[in-house]
């Protein structure tokens, strides 16, 4: 998805052994692991008025992680996928040197008028610097086939990485993980040789504990402690872990191109102007570069 704009954080705060605060990337925790945007899609009601169409756009850098908690979204790519996303499933396009998509309402649930709920997340995870500029790639993963067990009322599905000594078969291509849990009763979840890397928490729905706090929904937390917190969750939440090892380079992050050096992005800005990024088959649009240009850090 285009990143038009970043998302307008709360203002952050510090609880003890976390830091609080709008998703990512917020003011205080820029990336966590290689995660460097993490963008909130609803829930919103889409109909015959009011249909998603985000319309061709560029990403350098990155692989883009759709996944979907309700909803239906059609991605297609200058690599030659199209490709319906469904709740559950995973998308994961690796942009590398440079490619372009588009993100649509499937044309059957136009045709039909469908009137549904649009839920999910858009997340960007950097690639390591010696991959910035490997080929784009585009792999679907269906739900099925993610590990999914249950643990003392808490069902964990292991979206992407490598976690409580499992391994997602989506393609990543660094130390990470990202966890989708919900509960049915009160559930602790414990890091500590479960996962490798910095962590961050996002809350779904419900709610959960940490340093003697309760954090509702909408709020993300990051440890400032590696591999070792340890949190309550609410009864009846949902909530997504994730991170990793953080990669020794800072990223530079403008509009949709990351990278470790300031100068690529300036030349995918160059060509994103010219028209020099390969093409979506049979679309027209066209995002605009915004306007004016700085960096974020």
């Amino acid at each position: 998805m285009s990143n038009t704009r970043l998302i307008i954080e709360e203002r952050s705060r510090d609880i003890g052994d976390f830091l609080v605060g709008r998703l990512i990337p917020f003011r205080k925790k820029r990336m966590v692991g290689p995660f460097i945007f993490i963008d909130h899609m609803g829930p919103t009601t889409l109909g015959p008025d009011h249909y998603m169409d985000v319309d061709q756009h560029p990403h350098i850098g990155i692989a883009t992680l759709t996944y979907l908690l309700e909803g239906k979204i059609t991605h297609e790519d200058s690599i030659g996928t199209h490709q319906v996303i469904q709740p559950g499933s995973v998308n994961w396009m690796v942009a590398g040197k440079g490619c372009t998509h588009t993100e649509r309402t499937p044309q059957k649930a136009r045709k039909n008028k469908e009137v549904f709920t649009m839920h999910g997340y858009q997340i960007w995870v950097a690639l390591p610097k010696d991959l910035e500029d490997i080929s784009p790639e585009f792999h679907h993963i269906e739900a099925a086939s993610l590990p999914r067990w249950s643990e003392q009322g808490a069902t964990y599905t292991l979206v992407a990485g490598k976690a409580f000594h499992k391994t997602s078969p989506v393609p990543v291509h660094s130390d990470l993980f990202m966890i989708d849990i919900t509960t049915t009763t009160t559930h602790t979840f414990a890091a500590k040789n479960n996962v490798k890397g910095e962590i961050g928490i996002c809350i779904v729905s419900g709610s959960i504990t940490a340093c003697d706090q309760t954090i509702t929904a909408g709020n993300m937390l990051v440890s400032k402690t590696e591999d070792v917190c340890t949190i309550g969750i609410a009864a009846h939440s949902h909530i997504l872990i994730f991170g990793g090892q953080p990669f020794p380079e800072e990223r530079y992050i403008f509009w949709n191109f990351v990278s470790h050096s300031k100068d690529k992005i300036e030349k995918a800005k160059e060509n994103w102007r010219a028209g020099l990024f390969p093409k979506v088959t049979n679309d027209i649009s066209y995002v605009p570069l915004p306007k004016p240009p700085s960096f974020g850090k």
